[in-house]
C-alpha cells in the first residue's frame, strides 16, 4: 500500500518526474503509530522485512508482526522508566531487532541514537556523555557489551543496559523480556516537532557533533525512496548500510515502508560482493542502493547477472565514470547518484523520469529550494562554482532538515547564517539545471562509505611519543574513494624509518574503529601553515 500519498500532495509529469510535493501531516505525527500500525491494520500480511543472517538463517517479518514486536519492546522500555524525551543509544549492527527497537522508541517518544557497533570504548563514552543517554541497546557480538560497560563506568551515567538474543552480565535480555508482554500499546503522547532521532556525524575540528531530527523526518524520505531509489509497492529494496549510519534511515525503513515496499536486510560481518549479488538474486530484490565503494568492488570482481534488479542508486561520494559505465554495461542499469547530508534528507538526485547523467549530483528535490552561493551570499552563475545551500520557503525550517546540533547553538547558527543552510559542499550548475560536485570546503574524509573527521584520528596520533605534529588528509584510493593518510613531523630523536611508520600506524589503528584506520604515513620536516598557525591541508593534498 502506498501510504505515503496520505501525507503529501504531489504533481508528477507523464514521464514520472516529480514536479512538486507538499507534505501534510497532523501535529502529532508519529511513524510508529501512523505508518507501521496503519500498515499492520490495512495490509497485515505484507512483508516489512526480509532478513538474512549468517548460517543460512532467514526470516520474513510482516507489518502485523512488526507492529506487535515494537509494542512488546515498547512495554519493556516503559517498564524500565524510559519514555518521552529520553535518549537511547542503539548499536545493533544489522540485527533484525533494530527495526522493532527503533519503532518502539518512536512510539514512546524516546530519542533514538543509532551508532556503529565498531566504536571503541572512548567513542561510546564520548557519545554517551554528550547525549546523557538513559539506556543502551546493543548487540551481544564483537565485544560490544564489554566496551559499553567500560564506557558507562567512564561516564558514571545511570544507564539501563539491554542486549538482544543472548544473556550478558548486567544487561537485560530484551528479546527474553518481550515474551509475554502485551501485543497492543495505548498511543503515547508525542508531537511532530519533538526530537526523534540523533546521529553523531564527523566534523573537521573537534569530536563528532550530534545532529537532531524531529518526528517529521521520515516523511522527507518519501522523495528519497519513491523518486530516487524508485522502490515500488510490493517490491523489495536493499540498501547496503549498517544501522548505525544515517544511510540506514535513507534506505532501510522510512521511505520504503511509506511506499509499501519491503526492506531486504543482509546481516553480514565480512563484505563479499559475490554474496551481495547472491542475496539480490535469491530474494528477487527489485531496487538496490550502496555507496560507491560497493559498486567498485562489484565491478572489479565482475558484475554477475541480476535479472530481478530494476533500479540502482548510490550516494556518499562521487561515483567514478568507469564504474558507472561498467555497471551499466553489465546490468543495463544506470546508477543514479544522489546527494544529501546527515543534517538533511535527499537534496539533489538523478530522479525518476530524468535520464541520469554520468557523475552528476542531479537536480534539486522539489521539497527544497536549493541554490549555489558565492562567498558574499549572492547567487552563482551557470558554470560558476558556489556553495550548495538550502533556502527555507516561507521562512520555515524545511521538513527533513535537522532541528539542532546537540548542545551547540553557536554551531547551528553558523551553518544557518544569512537565513540559509550552508552544506559546506562546492558544486556548479550547467545550463540544464543539473548540479555537478566540485568538492568540500572543509576537510571531511569520505572513505569506503564512511565519514571521518581528521581531528578524530589526529588526537590519537598525538598520543604516540614520536609524533610531534601531524595532519590527517584523504588521498585518492581506487576502491575506497579516499584512504586516510597521516602526515607526521617526528619528535627529536626519532628517525623516519619503515619500522617507525609501522609502529605508529599499529599504535593508532589499535585505538580506533576500523573505518578510521590509517592506510599510509608520510613523514615531513614541517607542516605548511597559515599566518594564524592553521595547517594548510590543501597544500598537503596538493
Amino acid at each position: 500500500m502506498q501510504l505515503y500519498k496520505r501525507y503529501c500532495r504531489e504533481t508528477v509529469d507523464p514521464a514520472g518526474r516529480l514536479q512538486s510535493m507538499e507534505l501534510v501531516y497532523p501535529p502529532d505525527f508519529n511513524f510508529g503509530y501512523d505508518v507501521v500500525d496503519v500498515l499492520a491494520r490495512e495490509t497485515p500480511t505484507d512483508r516489512a522485512l526480509v532478513w538474512r543472517g549468517s548460517e543460512d538463517r532467514e526470516r520474513t517479518v510482516s507489518f502485523e508482526e512488526m507492529s506487535r514486536l515494537s509494542n512488546q519492546a515498547a512495554h519493556v522500555f516503559l517498564s524500565a522508566g524510559i519514555g518521552r524525551g529520553d535518549r537511547v543509544m542503539v548499536a545493533l549492527k544489522r540485527h533484525l531487532s533494530y527495526w522493532f527497537v527503533a519503532v518502539a522508541l518512536h512510539k514512546i517518544g524516546a530519542v533514538l541514537i543509532p551508532v556503529p557497533h565498531m566504536l571503541t570504548r572512548e567513542d561510546f563514552a564520548y557519545r554517551m556523555a554528550c547525549a546523557q543517554v538513559s539506556a543502551v541497546v546493543c548487540t551481544p557480538q564483537n565485544g560490544v557489551p564489554q566496551r559499553v560497560q567500560e564506557a558507562v563506568e567512564d561516564t558514571g551515567l545511570p544507564c539501563r543496559l539491554f542486549t538482544v538474543e543472548q544473556e550478558w552480565p548486567d544487561f537485560q535480555n530484551l528479546t527474553q523480556a518481550m515474551e509475554g508482554q502485551p501485543s497492543v500499546l495505548a498511543r503515547q503522547e508525542t508531537r511532530a516537532k519533538d526530537p526523534m532521532l540523533l546521529y553523531f556525524t564527523s566534523g573537521t575540528t573537534g569530536q563528532p557533533k550530534g545532529v537532531v531530527h524531529d518526528f517529521t523526518y521520515p516523511l522527507a524520505h518519501i522523495v528519497t525512496a519513491v523518486f530516487w531509489q524508485q522502490v515500488r509497492e510490493g517490491g523489495l529494496h536493499f540498501t547496503v548500510a549498517e544501522t548505525g549510519w544515517g544511510k540506514a534511515s535513507w534506505g532501510k525503513i522510512y521511505g520504503q515502508w511509506l511506499a509499501g515496499c519491503g526492506v531486504m536486510v543482509y546481516d553480514f560481518d565480512t563484505f563479499d560482493p559475490k554474496q551481495l549479488a547472491g542475496i539480490i538474486n535469491r530474494y528477487q530484490v527489485t531496487s538496490f542502493c550502496a555507496p560507491p565503494t560497493v559498486y567498485r568492488y562489484l565491478v572489479k570482481k565482475g558484475v554477475p547477472p541480476m535479472p530481478s534488479l530494476e533500479h540502482a542508486s548510490t550516494a556518499g561520494e562521487k561515483l567514478h565514470p568507469e564504474v558507472f559505465r561498467a555497471f551499466r554495461e553489465s546490468t543495463g542499469l544506470a546508477v543514479r547518484e544522489g546527494y544529501g547530508q546527515t543534517e538533511t534528507a535527499l537534496l539533489l538526485a538523478n530522479f525518476r523520469g530524468i535520464p541520469p547523467e554520468e557523475g552528476a549530483m542531479g537536480v534539486p528535490s522539489p521539497l527544497y529550494q536549493v541554490e549555489l552561493h558565492r562567498p558574499d551570499g549572492s547567487l552563482a552563475e551557470v558554470g560558476e562554482i558556489g556553495e550548495v545551500v538550502v533556502r527555507p520557503r516561507k521562512g520555515e525550517r524545511p521538513v527533513g532538515v535537522f532541528m539542532e546540533y546537540l548542545g551547540d547553538r553557536q554551531r547551528y547558527q553558523e551553518v544557518w547564517r544569512g537565513g540559509v543552510y550552508h552544506t559546506g559542499d562546492a558544486a556548479w550548475k550547467d545550463e540544464k539545471g543539473t548540479y555537478w560536485f566540485h568538492g568540500r570546503f572543509d576537510d571531511i574524509i569520505k572513505t569506503g562509505g564512511f565519514r571521518v573527521g581528521p581531528f578524530e584520528v589526529e588526537q590519537v596520533l598525538m598520543e604516540h611519543p614520536a609524533v610531534l605534529e601531524c595532519s590527517v588528509i584523504g588521498e585518492p584510493d581506487p576502491l575506497r574513494g579516499q584512504a586516510i593518510q597521516a602526515v607526521i613531523v617526528l619528535s627529536p630523536g626519532y628517525a623516519p624509518t619503515r619500522e617507525m611508520e609501522q609502529e605508529i600506524r599499529s599504535f593508532a589503528n589499535g585505538k580506533m574503529a576500523e573505518y578510521k584506520w590509517i592506510r599510509t604515513i608520510r613523514f615531513v620536516s614541517d607542516l605548511p601553515k597559515t599566518i594564524s598557525g592553521k595547517v594548510r591541508k590543501g597544500a598537503l593534498r596538493g
